[in-house]
């Protein structure tokens, strides 16, 4: 998605903005982040506050208000909410800037995977808050073979999106961001999640799965329920990839395909193809 730079926003929108924060005094764009049209860094006089935002006409926008319905439950794992504010065409968020920060390295022999595996255990200990969240057997069910529903449930308060500009190194510290889909469910499903990218950062699924084994929650986890999420992993990725071949989403598809394979798990897609196997 494109990014508004500061100086491009038109005044009704800055002024809204410094209405919250006083006046900004410097401001760059964060060029990271895939699902905001507004994504700054700004200067004011009580410190660096990062905002994002989407235009009010923006479908996204939901996800903007699931990811401030969460953050009061995941501060211990994600930065502060400031505010929340909509008008002038934009609805917005800021946040806690957290400086000195960069995204996390998934490539094989990055120091930064026992933190990230070390923030999924802390994730793991939030409860889960009575919020309108998705529930996993819900979120998935299309992909799901018909018995397999019961698999995905529980009470785990889960981010399900690791890709790794959601992960941010902070002095050796991992923190999780962009709530967009918080998920009550299996706890095995946030390292199943986070598994998939460390393939796409270089993994065999052999290695991922051995950092995913790092979690508690994966030792516990039947063996039917990961295998059942591996393929629908695959036939999720798979149908993502056939609507837009775009590299990345290939790449993700051949991942979940891949994993599934690795478990020896096939099925049929939603468009009849043959998976794994």
């Amino acid at each position: 998605m494109q990014h508004t730079d500061w100086d491009d926003l038109g005044q009704p929108v800055r002024d809204l903005i410094q209405a919250r924060t006083g006046l900004v005094l410097g401001a760059r764009t964060v060029t990271g982040g895939l699902n905001s049209q507004l994504a700054v860094v700004l200067d004011t006089g009580t410190g660096p506050v990062f905002v994002k935002g989407l235009r009010t006409d923006h479908p996204g926008v939901v996800r903007q208000h699931r990811e401030a319905m969460i953050n009061p439950y995941v501060l211990p794992v994600a930065p502060r909410l400031r505010w929340q504010a909509e008008g002038a065409g934009w609805n917005l968020l800021a946040f806690n800037y957290l400086s000195g920060t960069r995204h996390a390295d998934y490539a094989p022999g990055s120091a930064d995977l026992t933190a990230v595996v070390q923030v999924l255990g802390r994730l793991q200990q939030i409860p889960c808050p009575d919020l309108p969240v998705k529930r996993a057997e819900q979120r998935w069910a299309a992909y799901l073979d018909d018995e397999a529903g019961d698999l995905l449930e529980g009470d785990t308060l889960l981010h399900t999106d690791f890709n790794p500009l959601n992960v941010l190194m902070d002095a050796g510290t991992a923190w999780i961001i962009d709530w967009a889909w918080p998920t009550r469910g299996a706890a095995f499903i946030d390292p199943a999640c986070f598994l998939l990218r460390l393939m796409l950062g270089g993994h065999t699924a052999a290695e991922a799965e051995a950092w995913a084994a790092q979690c508690e929650c994966w030792a516990v986890a039947p063996d039917k329920a990961i295998d059942a999420f591996a393929l629908t992993c695959a036939r999720l990725y798979a149908e993502i990839a056939d609507k837009d071949p775009q590299p990345w989403k290939q790449r993700l598809a051949s991942a979940g395909h891949d994993w599934a394979r690795h478990r020896n798990v096939s099925g049929l897609g939603r468009r009849g193809q043959w998976l794994a196997g």
